[in-house]
């Protein structure tokens, strides 16, 4: 039987235990009594019951005293007090004390079955939040990142360390490799996982448009603001804020950005009232932050204040053993939401996955399984539904170490400006799809324009 069909009277009085009986088992719900205060804690300890009527006058114990009890339980049923001897300030404090409804004596018949019905409705959404909550929280958490290896470990160890605290967290790594991910599952191991936990792609929203994203606006602020609108500090109030690719923010920005990590408040684009707020701000970049610094893009002084945690993710192919239970996972993941039945890789398919660089990291990784999941006929991945650029059939041609060796870094720098040009020029010198072709985003791929000294069309 679920909790939804049991109710709880608790009445020393046996004639109000009969009508409240004949009443409910009428509504067909499972009625369980008990005499006293002790009984009734004993009762709710043994079985989960969705709503509890309460008679304040019990031969034990007060009946807000069995209430306070009944709060302190993992699971308390929705509670409605009854009485003869109502007082208003009885009424509050059995409502500050978590009481659903306070109800008279006498009652009409009609008045009890909807504040059961109520009270029952209450329970099952509270439950049904808790249940989301605790998904939210198992999703999120750090145990669901995959990792076996030493550094991604050190990652848990840190973030167990750090969600607890009210510290900024910077949180460091190549693009796809899972800050966000890191972001959330602190989030969810913190004080503040029942609050919002929001997030903004700094690099993907127009300069002049970032600024009322993430502080608001009053009405008329600017040419088309037609209406008042919240900024996402006030929509994360009481959670944690994610600023993802920081180091995109322009430098006024950064300014105000400043302002609210150091007094907790901030105003309105064109208002001039001060703003209240406890946000929790985790940042991330793949950038390095201190070049930023001196190349003075970046505030040397908001650098040091997000600079406090600093979890820095490793590369996929810096944690080679990883990429097996990641390829399991994903295979997984995606023979499930495309009905397949579960799949494994050949032994040459593996090969290549351990052999390949993987520049785009996790989140490449995650795209060449769902691939070839999707390609796939059986329950067999093989090497076959792999993209070719994968098995090294298109990164270029072998190469001879002459005597007198080379210079490594000047080599890498001109194979990559190589493969920058070839994915413009495939492109027609779309950066956005020349930065998918190559499985990083806009702004990784621009300031690598800018670093190899590629002049754009």
């Amino acid at each position: 039987m679920s909790p939804k069909d049991l109710v709880l009277v608790v009445d020393d009085e046996e004639i109000m235990r009969d009508v409240l009986s004949t009443l409910l088992a009428g509504e067909h719900y499972a009625v369980d009594f008990a005499q006293n205060g002790q009984q009734a804690l004993d009762m709710v300890r043994e079985r989960d019951y969705g709503v509890a009527l309460l008679d304040l006058m019990l031969p034990d114990m007060d009946g807000l005293a069995v209430l306070e009890g009944l709060q302190k339980m993992g699971h308390p049923p929705s509670t409605i007090i009854l009485t003869a001897f109502a007082t208003i300030e009885r009424a509050v404090r059995a409502t500050r004390l978590g009481a659903f409804d306070f109800i008279t004596k006498p009652f009409k018949n009609d008045e009890i079955l909807l504040a059961v019905k109520n009270a029952l409705e209450q329970r099952r959404l509270r439950d049904e939040n808790a249940r989301l909550k605790q998904s939210l929280r198992e999703r999120y958490s750090h145990a669901n990142i995959i990792g076996k290896s030493a550094a991604m470990q050190q990652v848990f160890d840190l973030i167990a360390q750090v969600a607890p605290t009210r510290s900024t967290v910077l949180i460091q790594g190549e693009s796809g490799t899972g800050k966000e991910l890191v972001a959330k599952a602190v989030h969810a191991a913190s004080g503040r996982a029942d609050a919002p936990f929001v997030a903004i792609n700094c690099g993907n929203i127009p300069s002049e448009l970032l600024e009322s994203e993430m502080f608001g606006h009053v009405r008329g602020a600017y040419t088309g603001a037609t209406h008042a609108k919240k900024g996402l500090f006030e929509v994360a109030d009481g959670g944690s804020l994610f600023l993802d690719e920081i180091a995109a923010i322009p430098l006024d920005i950064q300014a105000k950005l400043l302002r609210v990590i150091q007094e907790r408040e901030f105003r309105h684009l064109g208002g001039v009232e001060s703003i209240k707020v406890d946000v929790r701000i985790i940042a991330a970049t793949n950038t390095d932050l201190q070049s930023a610094v001196a190349r003075g893009t970046f505030r040397d002084d908001l650098f040091y204040r997000l600079n406090v945690i600093v979890v820095k993710l490793p590369a996929l192919r810096e944690r080679r053993e990883d990429i097996l239970p990641l390829a399991d996972h994903f295979i997984a993941k995606y023979c499930a939401e495309n009905g397949r039945e579960p799949a494994q890789l050949e032994p040459g398919a593996l090969k290549i996955l351990m052999d390949y660089g993987w520049p785009g990291n996790v989140r490449e990784l995650e795209n060449v399984i769902e691939r070839a999941v999707v390609l796939s006929s059986g329950k067999t991945l093989s090497a076959d539904l792999l993209p070719r650029n994968i098995g090294g059939d298109t990164l270029g041609p072998s190469v001879e170490l002459p005597g007198e060796g080379v210079r490594l870094k000047e080599q890498v720098a001109g194979f990559e400006k190589a493969l920058i040009v070839a994915a413009l020029e495939k492109t027609d010198w779309n950066q956005k799809k020349a930065a998918q072709l190559l499985s990083v985003n806009a702004t990784t791929l621009s300031e690598k324009l800018k670093r190899l000294k590629i002049k754009t069309r």
